[in-house]
């Protein structure tokens, strides 16, 4: 019920909302949300019966849920935000989003910053890559952006056996001859990249992109040292597109799972509501994946096409002496 509320209300995702749509007690929403003790793992749960768990894409990510009025909201400080571009008061989510050998894609571990257990979004990042590994994932390559690529999370990758693509600032020092330093941005990359050797961990192939007038750098380290000659140009724009994917989940949980839009306060009913979230996003791409639906912005506005145009059709009635009426031109 509460996830379905989630999906289908347009403005207002409270409590006392969905007790007035369902007809139930305004309590009985909040005892679910304080009651439930969901966990990361009943996520991957729900995930992993949709997807093949062997030779996929894993992504990592945070993104920043806006809660600028928020008082006395446990979870809640300041991060920064790619969409306001500044450090805004929300909650961070940070996220594993595995897209599988069939082009499927979902969510399969998460967290949410919580400054009260002295870790770091790297720290969270390793401990959900343990996890999804014990629970039977196998993928193929890990991607991240600049945040995620210090030299241990490199490293870490590299000894679980996956290839990687990381996006890495643009003063990161690299060498093209032993002895010689440089650093990314004052290089000269061709379009099917560079072999190079990334400063304390070693051999990589870097690669340039351009958004706008924004220079981006990725390295991309492959398990097999022979399959550098034949990863090209074709290769990276694969693994780049896919990386990319996260951020789409980021602007559907947030425009149609309505993951932001909650007034609860309490570290629980908070994690509870994420949760329900998270799983209302999962259900939607499962409809898409049974071709029920073609995307869920399509599907969310169908949601409320016959209701306006009922309304548009007894609104009209009576009013036809609006209509604008032919008058003769007249010389001023």
């Amino acid at each position: 019920m509460y996830m379905g509320f989630l999906m289908s209300e347009p403005k207002s995702s409270t409590c006392t909302r969905l007790s007035e749509v369902m007809g139930i007690s305004h309590d009985s929403v909040n005892r679910f949300l304080l009651r439930e003790a969901y966990e990361p793992k009943d996520l991957f749960n729900e995930a992993s019966r949709l997807l093949n768990l062997v030779g996929g894409t894993l992504n990592v990510d945070d993104s920043t849920l806006d809660k600028p009025y928020s008082q006395h909201m446990e979870l809640v400080g300041h991060f920064w935000s790619g969409k306001h571009h500044r450090v805004v008061k929300g909650l961070n989510l940070i996220t594993l989003y595995y897209s599988d050998p069939q082009g499927r894609s979902l969510p399969v571990n998460y967290r949410v910053y919580d400054k009260a257990e002295g870790k770091t979004k790297n720290d969270y990042f390793l401990d959900m890559l343990e996890d999804v590994l014990a629970w039977g994932l196998q993928p193929a390559f890990m991607t991240g952006d600049s945040w995620y690529s210090c030299v241990g999370n490199l490293k870490t990758v590299r000894n679980h056996r996956m290839g990687f693509l990381f996006a890495v600032e643009s003063n990161r020092r690299v060498s093209t001859e032993k002895g010689s330093w440089v650093q990314v941005q004052k290089l000269d990359i061709p379009a099917d990249g560079l072999r190079v050797w990334l400063r304390e961990f070693g051999g990589v192939k870097l690669f340039r992109t351009q958004l706008k007038d924004q220079l981006r750098h990725y390295v991309v380290f492959l398990p097999n040292a022979d399959a550098y000659d034949t990863f090209q140009q074709a290769d990276f724009q694969t693994l780049h597109d896919q990386h990319w994917q996260i951020e789409q989940y980021h602007r559907m949980i947030k425009q149609v799972c309505h993951i932001e839009k909650f007034q609860v306060r309490g570290k629980v009913p908070i994690r509870n509501h994420l949760f329900a979230a998270l799983c209302s996003y999962i259900h939607l791409q499962q409809m898409r994946f049974a071709d029920m639906i073609s995307n869920a912005y399509q599907w969310q506005g169908g949601l409320y096409k016959e209701v306006v145009a009922s309304f548009v059709k007894s609104f009209m009635l009576g009013k036809e002496h609006l209509n604008p009426q032919y008058q003769v031109a007249v010389n001023a």
